[in-house]
């Protein structure tokens, strides 16, 4: 079933649609309880399950056709994730970034944006976030990439780290420095920094699960046309106050499908051996806070596609989805039915790397720490904390 003829205002039919498709294509099934050894095979095999999605139209819906898409808004994207995790399918990892990177391109950069969202939609390519250095983490208005005007290119200096997917990404969305360090925000800029152009150099970064799902990226006089630009220069900050809504909202709505479907995997693992003490109340913990984060993200999503402004309360969203990662893999780890000690299988060896990976959940992309200050500071306009 292909889904050309639904019009893209109509959400029930996309809706209705999207799950018969995903119920009734036995091409689908490959794709069904498949674990991988390495982030490289996984990520390419999600690509893969992307492509069949394009080419049966249901992935085109939520996405602009002026970009590859068949329009729509938000709201087709977060149906087809639920759907997806609703039929034991993979919600496809390219899609994280895509949610967090594209709609910043739609918005300041169309002309780029028709030229390379296209091929992220067929699953040819993903991308990876350059925004963390070294020294500028939470801090990223003390960055130290430099980008340098040089007619029509601009040439880049410097490095980026704890980039997710930066080991096989194709491009990098990334932030520099056009202006002068006392400017901090206001001389930033946006880049799209091709990985395979000469002078960029990616190092992956194995965690403690043996698996490189981050990288560190060198970037050694890297000439950057200036049809890359992402915004206007110097407006870098400002895309990324953008780009931070898409990361909070569409990426919590994601994430929370993501981890609806592992815990019904762990529900059904959990009756092959006798619970410990207290399990039972951590399952009915892990779905409330499910059900709360997905609350949350649902009225982020509705003011997404309503074309609305998010604003800082939307770090709520971040906060709860550290929380539920967090607890669900502790969880998994103390239910005997998973073999996460003693099994070697690769269902295993899937919770295992998973556990190590959301031990960051509350770190990355904006620590727990810096989300509740946020809240304090922009939405509950507590008296700010007075430092030493």
């Amino acid at each position: 079933m292909t889904a050309g003829l639904i019009e893209a205002d109509n959400l029930l039919a996309y809706s209705a649609g999207v799950r018969e498709y995903l119920a009734s294509t036995p091409d689908l099934d490959r794709w069904r309880g498949l674990h991988h050894g390495t982030t490289e095979d996984r990520i390419t095999s999600h690509a893969r399950l992307i492509g069949e999605l394009y080419r049966a139209g249901w992935n085109r819906y939520g996405w602009p056709v002026d970009a590859g898409g068949l329009g729509g808004d938000e709201r087709h994207r977060a149906v087809l994730y639920d759907a997806l995790s609703a039929a034991g399918l993979p919600v496809p990892e390219p899609y994280l970034m895509l949610e967090t990177l594209g709609p910043p391109l739609l918005r300041f950069a169309p002309a780029l944006a028709a030229e390379v969202v296209p091929a992220y939609l067929r699953g040819e390519e993903w991308w990876g976030q350059g925004f963390s250095e070294p020294d500028a983490g939470s801090d990223l208005a003390g960055l130290r990439t430099r980008a340098t005007r040089d007619g029509d290119v601009y040439r880049v200096e410097g490095q980026k780290i704890w980039t997710s997917h930066g080991a096989t990404a194709r491009r990098l969305v990334c932030l520099v420095r056009t202006g002068t360090p006392a400017e901090r925000h206001r001389g930033l800029t946006m880049l799209m920094v091709d990985t395979d152009a000469p002078g960029v150099s990616v190092r992956p970064i194995g965690l403690a699960s043996g698996r490189n799902e981050l990288a560190e990226i060198f970037l050694d006089d890297v000439q950057v046309p200036t049809n890359r630009l992402i915004g206007a220069e110097g407006q870098g900050w400002a895309v990324a106050m953008y780009l931070l809504q898409f990361e909070r909202a569409m990426f919590a709505w994601l994430s929370a499908a993501v981890a609806l479907r592992r815990l019904r995997e762990l529900r059904a693992q959990a009756t092959q051996s006798p619970l410990p003490d207290g399990a039972t109340s951590r399952f009915g913990a892990c779905y409330a806070d499910l059900i709360a984060l997905r609350s949350r993200s649902a009225a982020t999503v509705r003011r997404l596609a309503a074309g609305e402004p998010v604003g800082p309360e939307a770090s709520v969203d971040k906060i709860l989805l550290g929380q539920l990662e967090t607890d669900l893999h502790d969880l998994a780890r103390d239910i005997p039915g998973t073999g996460f000690l003693l099994r070697p299988d690769p269902d295993a060896d899937t919770w295992r790397a998973d556990w190590w990976y959301s031990r960051a959940a509350t770190i990355m992309g904006g620590s727990a720490e810096v989300q509740r200050t946020i809240l304090a500071d922009h939405v509950l306009g507590l008296p700010r904390e007075r430092t030493a």
